[in-house]
């Protein structure tokens, strides 16, 4: 299969490089998130990286001159989006007190490995939700302007939150160091300035914890951070600016602060109760829930340096939002793909997937979520998600069908990005 996609894709078809004139891309089938449906001998035609025309090989022909890609029997499916993942970080190194070695310029060098990874498992659009600086931002931009290979970035900068608390501040150093986070605020006033900063340096969304989480020092995951009035100052901040806001939050009162308080989406959302169900319905919240992660931070995490303090959160939390997970899917929450990508190695991404069906959803779901709905919650439903006239040509296929099978996922062969083939 491979041999034969390299031979019928034709010389001018160059990887990392913009393709000039039109491309026509035909596959044996196409899988819609958005109707469900399997669309059989499908054609696309791109144009400066966007999708101009589409519809059956009989009913659409390639336009004179035009590269022809012919992806043989594949399915063809819009590129996946990952809402949560830290490409700056990584699954087996920096773990526990050791990461207090790692500069921000080491880091930066992983994020560039790890979004050639995650574009090439087929996630041409990925949200990284918080980093220490603002290194991402130059991640992101570097990507936009064709200087990396990775997929298209809306990032997050250092996380707005309470001190001591799990993802604004340091808790491995003791007093005497006086480490504090860059995103570290008290009261309503500050944390409008830590939003304000976060802008000034070229966010495209604000991060916030409303719990503690697994893997910061002395923090509870049921605990509760901030006030409501504290979440409800940095979103209006945010929504003032145009930009969306993520809250981590494990616990069931911090969750439905974060859901009160106007945040866009709920990361992580372990012990889901039903009145916070019906609040993030009510309030078209979206739920991204990682259900992967911890069968890898639990199989590896103790050789790799994990501390026993987060190995206990994490067996702890791990069964229960996986039910919480069932819970929200029955309920018709909207629950998009989230990842952790960082807590578990950057580029097998798709393995969430599997469980995504295993606990609760159909294959037409678990793709729609990392698809069409994510869109959605990213504000870009007319840009990414969906295979349609006018939509970025962003592009992946795989063999086999996931709306039958939706591990297929974890092995993508063919990847586009806005009209440029990165993986064939």
């Amino acid at each position: 299969m491979k041999i034969l996609i390299l031979i019928l894709i034709t010389i001018s078809t160059l990887l990392f490089a913009p393709a000039f004139g039109s491309t026509y891309v035909t596959a044996d089938r196409l899988a819609d998130p958005l109707s469900g449906q399997i669309i059989a001998t499908p054609a696309i035609i791109v144009e400066d990286g966007k999708i101009t025309a589409m519809g059956t090989q009989a009913a659409l022909a390639a336009p004179a001159g035009a590269t022809r890609i012919d992806l043989g029997d594949m399915t063809i499916l819009p590129g996946l989006i990952d809402m949560h993942v830290h490409l700056t970080g990584s699954a087996t190194k920096g773990r526990g007190y050791s990461g207090l070695g790692l500069s921000e310029q080491r880091r930066t060098i992983w994020g560039v490995i790890n979004a050639e990874k995650t574009l090439m498992a087929g996630f041409t659009t990925v949200r990284n939700v918080g980093t220490d600086g603002y290194e991402t931002v130059a991640l992101r931009d570097a990507i936009t302007e064709g200087e990396i290979p990775g997929p298209r970035l809306y990032v997050a900068g250092p996380p707005v939150g309470i001190v001591g608390g799990h993802c604004s501040d340091n808790n491995l150093l003791p007093a005497e160091f006086d480490a504090t986070g860059e995103g570290v605020a008290t009261g309503p006033w500050e944390m409008r300035s830590k939003v304000r900063q976060n802008i000034k340096y070229g966010v495209d969304l604000i991060k916030t914890c409303s719990t503690g989480g697994v893997f910061s020092k002395g923090t509870s995951l049921g605990a509760a951070q901030g006030t409501l009035e504290e979440l409800t100052a940095i979103v209006d901040e945010a929504h003032a600016r145009g930009l969306k806001v993520a809250s981590h939050a494990h616990g069931a009162v911090g969750i439905k602060n974060a859901i009160r308080a106007g945040v866009d989406t709920v990361e992580h959302a372990s012990f889901l109760d039903d009145e916070a169900i019906r609040l993030a319905k009510r309030a078209g919240v979206f739920l991204s829930m990682d259900i992967y992660n911890t069968e890898f931070t639990l199989g590896e995490g103790e050789k790799l340096g994990v501390r026993q303090e987060a190995l206990d959160k994490e067996r702890a939390v791990g069964t229960i939002q996986r039910e919480s997970f069932t819970k929200a899917v029955a309920a018709g929450a909207k629950v998009v793909f989230g990842s952790d990508a960082a807590v578990y190695p950057h580029g097998d991404n798709g393995k969430q997937f599997s469980r995504m069906v295993q606990f609760g959803m159909t294959p037409v779901q678990a793709v729609r979520a990392a698809t069409s709905l994510a869109a959605e919650a990213l504000g870009q439903a007319d840009l990414v998600g969906s295979l349609k006239v006018g939509a970025s040509a962003d592009i992946i296929a795989v063999d086999g069908n996931p709306f039958d099978d939706v591990s297929a996922l974890e092995e993508v062969d063919f990847v586009m990005k806005e009209g440029v083939v990165y993986k064939q």
